[in-house]
């Protein structure tokens, strides 16, 4: 009409398309699961911490050059100081020198053993799931027998035997170092292959597989490319408790004098070198023991972290 105020249209047209929601990039399921997993802060701050003891234990010998064995006994059962940031031992030893090896064994022990653990689980779970009838039944009957046996003394009496015939084989540190990954890690697959074998059973059924197999895909490859990578979150938590197991069960060994020969000190070995001087040199046992201590929880915080990052029914 002719007189009216002329209406501008770019305000409204503008408008509905700053209305309209941003369209969100697609998501991977491993960047799902990260992000599931920064929404755990415990299991963040523990991965933090885990990695700058990883750091400590593999730089600690270049940054602190001090020989392991160096006796002074001018400086016996000395307290945290700054020529021994963590003290000596009776023997004038520096305790953090020390702690720094026996971390290194520690934690290798640790992860040697898990990744034997998750392993044969994963072979005896995997074969158990995917037969049926007597093959399954024989291999949870095997796995049933290994869950009844008492664990500490049957890791004792294992290493007790073998430790002398190994260790002339493959001298005494690396002797002792493989000896105690196969005996911790043979006696702790029994709940990862428990895992997988329930994940095999449920994933088998899928229409996913069954598409597969119809397709003409082998067996060998519907295991690898279609139901194992879809059944190893279980497997990864299972993984980092078995982590944390091994290494208190490699403590526990050399703290028994089973363990690494008396020369070789690890965790374990520091404590029970310590135990007859707690009352007059605290920090001896104190700094071990809490190396022990933080290496386990934050690997337990972690395994928490990951069991709610690769659950996909859980919401945020």
């Amino acid at each position: 009409m002719a007189g009216s105020t002329p209406v501008s249209l770019s305000a409204d047209a503008a408008a509905p398309a700053a209305a309209q929601p941003r369209k969100s990039r697609p998501t991977t399921p491993a960047g799902e699961a990260w992000r599931r997993f920064r929404h755990h802060r415990l299991a963040v701050a523990s991965a933090v911490i885990l990695l700058a003891l990883f750091a400590i234990v593999a730089l600690g010998p270049f940054l602190w050059p001090v020989p392991i064995n160096e006796i002074d006994f001018s400086a016996k059962l000395q307290g945290p100081s700054w020529a021994h940031p963590l003290g000596t031992d009776d023997l004038g030893q520096d305790l953090l020198a020390r702690l720094i090896y026996g971390g290194r064994i520690s934690l290798a022990v640790g992860l040697a053993a898990m990744i034997v653990a998750v392993v044969v689980g994963i072979l005896v779970g995997a074969i158990s799931g995917m037969a049926s009838g007597r093959v399954d039944a024989v291999l949870m009957w095997v796995t049933d027998l290994f869950l009844s046996l008492p664990l500490l003394p049957l890791l004792l009496l294992l290493t007790y035997l073998f430790r002398d015939s190994v260790k002339s084989v493959l001298g005494p540190e690396g002797g002792a170092f493989v000896l105690i990954v196969v005996v911790i890690g043979g006696l702790r697959w029994m709940q990862v292959a428990r895992l997988v074998r329930a994940q095999f059973l449920s994933l088998r059924e899928k229409e996913f597989v069954e598409a597969a197999r119809a397709l003409g895909a082998s067996k060998p490859r519907l295991v690898l490319h279609h139901i194992l990578p879809n059944a190893l979150g279980p497997v990864i938590v299972a993984g980092t408790i078995d982590v944390a197991a091994a290494i208190i069960a490699e403590s526990t060994l050399s703290f028994l004098g089973l363990g690494f020969p008396s020369d070789i000190p690890t965790w374990g070995s520091v404590l029970r070198d310590a135990k007859d001087y707690l009352d007059i040199a605290p920090h001896w046992v104190l700094f071990p023991g809490a190396a022990i201590f933080l290496a386990v929880i934050t690997i337990n915080f972690i395994g928490d972290g990951l069991r709610d990052a690769l659950d996909p029914r859980r919401v945020l």
